[in-house]
């Protein structure tokens, strides 16, 4: 990690904090809950249309069509081209407690 200081102390990092937000994805073949990382006062839309083919999520499960969940995971990438919608809400995860 590199870290650089300016004259009046500022320090800069190569280091992006971003935010988790709750989220549910829908694939063309599963349904996935988790966390999407989106930079400091940007959107989950912001995240989509940045560069690159794929989606990070953290601590996911992902559930086939009935709804039984394959797979819990503290990490997962999601190729774009696969996602056909996603809903970021808070509330979504607290549903499952």
């Amino acid at each position: 990690m590199t870290f650089a200081y300016d004259d009046k102390g500022k320090f800069f990092t190569d280091v992006i904090s971003k935010t988790p937000i709750p989220a549910l994805v829908q694939t063309t073949t599963h349904l996935i809950k988790g966390f999407v990382h989106v930079r400091k006062d940007e959107r989950v839309k912001d995240e989509l249309e940045r560069d690159g083919h794929f989606l990070a999520l953290t601590d996911a499960s992902v559930s086939d069509a009935e709804g039984k969940i394959l797979y819990k995971k503290e990490f997962i990438a999601i190729h774009k081209d696969q996602i056909v919608w996603i809903i970021p809400d808070e509330k979504i995860l607290e549903r499952e407690d």
